[in-house]
């Protein structure tokens, strides 16, 4: 059974993962997590989303994966208690010291190891199926072949997961002390500023004012910035490999990058991993930096993983907040567009890439809108498409 596993840095961003076609989510509450800044879930919410996703037949996996100090473990009993309480599916865990308190408090709750856990031996696999975890979550620097070893190493039963789309750090499986040195940030917390995304430059000893910047394209200096990882067309060679959960990258990312990355893998995953160059191009469509496949084909396939700024070919202009109905739709704006434009739907259902050239707009008192301008304003929009709650319009930058 292939699971499409999505980012949920918010609840719309997990309704929308549910929504294009996730069999399941992860996300963090309010502590505890590595995304820190990212919108996070108090425990009503994680409460009431976790209720949600199994009213779909979804799952929910809750992040507990910080470098945990001692600190940490002030009240940590009790949010493990709470999590099994409200039925988690599983925690995602990669410090021993927490795998060990929740073995004692909350025995039946599914343990997933974090890529944080560094595990890229079938040893260390074969070390956490003893303390019965239920899935590994891989490290990124693993090839297909590494993966296979571990896969016919470990238990049938116990899960394997891999990255198949998103950022990757520049440290080794995001254990980064960038952030922490320079900012007092510490990234194994949570609370990561990116420092590798900064621009640097280098001075010689004896001219220490003179700056020499470490170049490599006319934007700036990215000696320090990994490219993202994109597995879209190796799907059935990761499956081959072991790996029955695709993982996407992004809790700080945008619900139209989520919409767009889950919508095209799950296009394809259903497709029985066919790609056509409408998938490929689709992930270009939302901000990304240049794509990788990374460390999947080991050796042979080795090449510079550092890439510069971003790129995207479209930008989210608005979102369906209602079915269509009678030729129009209710729709939120959420960049400018006006009278004229031809705008491009991202769905999941038969409308995905049908164009729409803005005929006529109206707005909440039926007064004629020819230019979309005011944020998040409410506008019923004319359209031939059928349109369906939850879809997105987006046009060619």
């Amino acid at each position: 059974m292939i699971e499409l596993l999505a980012p949920a840095g918010t609840k719309e961003k997990l309704t929308t993962a549910f929504n294009y076609g996730a069999d399941a989510c992860y996300f963090a509450g309010t502590k505890y997590g590595l995304r820190a800044y990212s919108g996070n879930f108090n425990n009503d919410e994680l409460r009431e989303s976790i209720e949600y996703a199994h009213s779909l037949g979804k799952k929910c996996y809750i992040t507990v994966n910080i470098v945990a100090h001692n600190k940490d473990f002030n009240g940590l009993k009790e949010y493990i208690l709470y999590l099994e309480s409200i039925k988690a599916d599983a925690v995602i865990v990669s410090d021993v010291g927490i795998i060990k308190l929740i073995r004692e408090v909350a025995p039946n709750l599914a343990i997933h190891i974090s890529t944080q856990a560094n595990v890229t031996n079938k040893y260390a696999a074969k070390f956490y199926c003893d303390l019965g975890v239920t899935r590994i979550v891989l490290a990124r620097e693993l090839s297909l072949e590494e993966i296979k070893e571990i896969r016919d190493f470990i238990p049938k039963e116990v899960e394997l997961e891999a990255f198949v789309h998103g950022a990757m750090c520049i440290s080794y499986s995001g254990r980064c002390l960038l952030s922490n040195f320079l900012t007092g940030r510490d990234g194994n917390c949570g609370a990561c500023v990116q420092a590798c995304r900064w621009e640097y430059a280098i001075s010689e000893i004896n001219r220490p004012n003179e700056k020499l910047p470490i170049t490599e394209d006319e934007h700036g200096t990215y000696i320090l910035n990994s490219k993202d990882i994109n597995m879209l067309q190796h799907l059935k060679e990761l499956y081959d490999a072991g790996v029955t959960s695709f993982k996407v990258e992004g809790r700080m990312k945008s619900a139209y990058y989520v919409a767009t990355v889950i919508n095209a893998y799950r296009r394809v995953i259903d497709n029985k991993f066919k790609v056509t160059n409408q998938f490929i191009e689709e992930l270009n469509k939302t901000s990304h930096r240049k794509y990788t496949t990374a460390f999947y084909f080991g050796d042979e396939n080795k090449e510079d993983l550092t890439s510069s700024g971003y790129s995207q070919t479209h930008e989210f202009m608005a979102i369906v907040l209602e079915d269509s109905k009678n030729g129009m739709a209710l729709i939120e704006q959420r960049n400018r567009f006006k009278v004229g434009d031809t705008l491009e739907v991202l769905s999941p259902t038969k409308s995905f890439n049908k164009k729409i050239k803005v005929e006529a707009m109206l707005d909440e008192k039926n007064k004629v809108v020819e230019d979309a301008l005011k944020v998040q304003q409410k506008l019923y929009l004319k359209t031939s498409v059928t349109l369906t709650k939850g879809d997105i319009l987006r046009r060619k930058i």
